[in-house]
């Protein structure tokens, strides 16, 4: 093998490696805050370190990994005020996603966005399994507004999504009262009323951080607690 076919490969194989190992981090594999070994890596998929060391200068390079003194390359974790960001732009995009759909979203992408709300029902008592129904709920709706450049900017913020720790549906009132603002809002779609969905994913999103803030409150008032007992 020439020198430049070695240099391909290798390339290859970073690219591959990247793909993995960031959609590892957004399937939760890798939770916000776990270390992630190279050696660890490389065996999983099956390669030299070499591409794995790339991938993760590319991840880090892209803010889902960290380097933390101590305890080396992390899955990043977002603080507050990039949560309250982050929630700022899901409330305009959300917004805009429910606005379009209502006027342009199919039958068959309504009965698919219908479909997932079902499967996000209070009565499945799987908080794991709704916030992943919820997810592909949103993803739908973003489909369903038939805009490119909406999906570009909705496709920005989907790694920070990756880096929330832990769902509010853990919050049995959360679970209910988010799928019963699902349900108002797919009704507002349903009934082609674009002004009012607008308005009923704005306040939806609004509802989730709120959610996600306590949480995160909850979230730091366990990690000082294990702090005292160490």
């Amino acid at each position: 093998m020439s020198e430049r076919e070695e240099s391909l490969e290798q390339v290859s194989r970073g690219e591959y490696v990247h793909a993995r190992l960031r959609d590892a981090i957004k399937a939760g594999r890798y939770p916000p805050g776990t270390r992630i070994r190279e050696t660890e890596v490389a065996d999983w998929l099956g390669v030299s370190r070499t591409p794995v060391r790339e991938a993760m200068r590319r991840l880090q390079a892209d803010g889902l990994l960290v380097f933390e003194p101590w305890r080396g390359v992390v899955v990043a974790e977002l603080d507050q005020q990039q949560i309250v960001e982050f929630y700022a732009m899901r409330r305009v995009l959300d917004g805009a996603a429910a606005r379009l759909a209502a006027q342009h979203a199919s039958v068959p992408e309504l009965a698919y966005m219908e479909d997932c709300l079902n499967s996000a029902s209070p009565e499945t008592n799987d908080p794991v399994k709704m916030a992943d129904a919820n997810r592909k709920f949103h993803d739908a709706l973003f489909q369903a507004a038939h805009n490119r450049y909406l999906l570009k900017s909705a496709a920005a913020l989907s790694d920070a999504l990756a880096l929330l720790r832990g769902t509010t549906y853990s919050f049995p009132d959360r679970a209910a009262a988010a799928h019963e603002e699902h349900m108002a809002l797919m009704e507002a779609i349903r009934a082609r009323e674009p002004e009012k969905a607008e308005r009923l994913a704005r306040k939806h999103i609004a509802r989730a951080e709120k959610a996600r803030l306590k949480l995160l409150g909850d979230q730091r008032d366990v990690k000082r607690s294990e702090d005292k007992t160490t």
